[in-house]
């Protein structure tokens, strides 16, 4: 049976407007997507993936201006001359989106349960309140949400990275759109989740002969889910195909290095052994969060996000912290560093109880504690430039003499990190989300610390750049001894940072070992389970439109 073209982008020219200059970031982009087919878009960030993406929205930038040689035609018709009245009824109904941040693009002062019925609203307006209701349940359901008529009810900020991805992968298909645009979908999710969610993206899309364009750096994700590779560097496509021709034999060499930096991680595995000098003790840490029902918001009872963890950091060496997405993993990283109130256990540094202490007492060991959050966005002032973002923490830690040798601080840190020095006279939304990333590991790197918490470090950004972060926090740890607690659900970025694991479950830590104990010889059920999802290229898999 023919297959029909559903979306064809020929030509497409994008560049932005600065000081009536224009500069071209997307240039002469050709590709098609068909009915039933997944068509991943792969590339270092910044290459022009997500623009190219938003392109087909018309969600673009005020400052971006698309050429007039370009067309993008969706089921025959050029999106390009549709006005926003039109374009309204296409996103969300026929054209779906999965952003790359989730904590951005749902709407802060909705409730997750809101913003669904809000598409169902629109794009199905046949469906009664309680057909919404039980569609938005079912929805919730299909992402791998647990508990969905409490998700229902819960606001963004409640849930977790992973948890508010699902619940953006929910938005995105409640239209039942006929084109899923699915950027990075699946970078804050664990393993198991990420498959469970996968399977049941292929599962819709066979069913609704849907197609994909997937944006991802995730080589083994593209390996089992697409059916057509595409390849961009600096705004350029270098190489398409179909997915085992590119696996099995890469023309460009930027295809190559790409695959070259994506090792095994049973092979990487850091074996090592290190002293372990005593940093910090954490003992049977307890955080809860308080339910809250009725008019009154009474307590009725508590969320054990962490029952009683206790772990240990080493000087020098590196905890990995790994679980699925709502165990309670980015919680224990927030109680150690005392943003969220702790119910019961403690924290010593040094001999120091940190759990309960002095405002001043804490304020001056936050140097040597930091964090890179999950979400980069979010967590830096968007009306403050890269240069202050950085530099705020020395002020306030009183590091450097003046503000010219903290400047030279910043471009040093900047250019450690992979990003030019010119780009601190920036904004954050100037910036992709793996570039935001290497901003705030530099920011957490100016205060000097000892130790740094690390909250999916290199969840957005592709291989290339991740195996540079990754070589960097390694040979600082190397050279002035730091010591690191990796959350994270990549196996590859435990085996190529790990020296220990442990291993979180529904608040609990359900095991503990070396690196090698735990990714070779794991013995808890749900460990085992966890290494069972990791996506690999020699898995074998069927391909689609050979």
């Amino acid at each position: 049976m023919a297959i029909n073209k559903l979306l064809q982008v020929s030509n497409l020219c994008i560049g932005l407007k600065s000081n009536k200059e224009i500069k071209t970031i997307v240039e002469n982009v050709n590709f098609t997507i068909e009915e039933g087919q997944t068509v991943a878009l792969v590339g270092e960030s910044g290459s022009g993936k997500t623009l190219s993406s938003l392109s087909i929205m018309q969600l673009l930038p005020l400052n971006a201006v698309i050429s007039q040689e370009s067309v993008i035609s969706f089921e025959g018709e050029d999106l390009l001359t549709y006005p926003e009245l039109q374009m309204r009824k296409i996103r969300g109904g026929k054209i779906g989106m999965i952003f790359q941040e989730a904590m951005t693009a749902l709407n802060p002062v909705l409730t997750i349960g809101h913003q669904i019925n809000e598409v169902l609203k629109i794009h199905k307006p046949i469906f009664s309140r309680k057909q919404r209701y039980n569609k938005i349940i079912a929805l919730l359901e299909e992402v791998g949400i647990n508990d969905p008529k409490n998700c229902f009810r819960k606001y963004p900020f409640e849930l977790s990275g992973g948890m508010k991805q699902r619940a953006m992968i929910a938005v995105a298909l409640a239209g039942e759109p006929k084109l899923l645009i699915a950027d990075e979908p699946t970078t804050a999710l664990d393993v198991t989740i990420q498959k469970q969610v996968l399977d049941k993206l292929k599962e819709i899309q066979s069913e609704r002969k849907m197609g994909i364009l997937f944006i991802t750096h995730n080589l083994g994700v593209v390996y089992q889910f697409a059916d057509y590779v595409i390849v961009m560097q600096q705004g350029k496509i270098v190489e398409q195909g179909l997915v085992n021709q590119f696996f099995q034999n890469p023309q460009h060499p930027y295809s190559r290095q790409l695959l070259s930096a994506v090792a095994d991680w049973k092979n990487i595995i850091q074996s090592h052994p290190l002293e372990q000098i005593p940093l910090a003790k954490i003992e049977n840490l307890k955080i809860h969060f308080p339910i809250r029902k009725g008019l009154l918001k009474r307590v009725v009872g508590s969320v054990k996000a962490v029952d009683g963890v206790s772990l240990n950091l080493y000087r020098g060496r590196t905890l990995a912290l790994v679980g699925e997405s709502g165990s309670g993993k980015t919680t224990v990283g927030l109680g150690i560093l005392q943003l969220l109130s702790i119910k019961e256990g403690s924290v010593i540094y040094n001999d120091e109880q940190l759990v309960n202490a002095q405002h001043k007492k804490l304020q001056k060991l936050r140097s040597k504690f930091q964090m890179i959050f999950q979400d980069p966005f979010s967590s830096m002032n968007p009306r403050m430039l890269i240069k202050d973002i950085i530099a705020e923490g020395m002020r306030a830690q009183k590091i450097g003499k003046n503000e010219r040798e903290r400047d030279d601080i910043v471009k040093d840190l900047l250019l450690k990190v992979g990003l030019d020095p010119e780009y601190r006279h920036r904004f954050p939304h100037e910036f992709s989300g793996g570039q935001r990333q290497r901003i705030c590991i530099a920011r957490a790197l100016a205060v000097q610390p000892e130790c740094i918490i690390c909250d999916e470090p290199t969840s957005s950004l592709d291989v290339t750049v991740q195996q540079r972060v990754l070589a960097l926090l390694r040979t600082l740890q190397d050279e002035i001894q730091l010591s690191y607690l990796v959350i994270t659900h990549d196996f590859a970025v435990v085996a190529k940072m790990a020296h220990d694991v442990a291993v979180m479950h529904q608040g609990k830590i359900v095991e503990t070992g070396t690196v090698e104990e735990i990714l070779l010889r794991p013995k808890h059920p749900y460990t085992q389970q966890l290494l069972s999802a990791v996506p690999h290229f020699n898995h074998q898999r069927e391909f689609h439109n050979e």
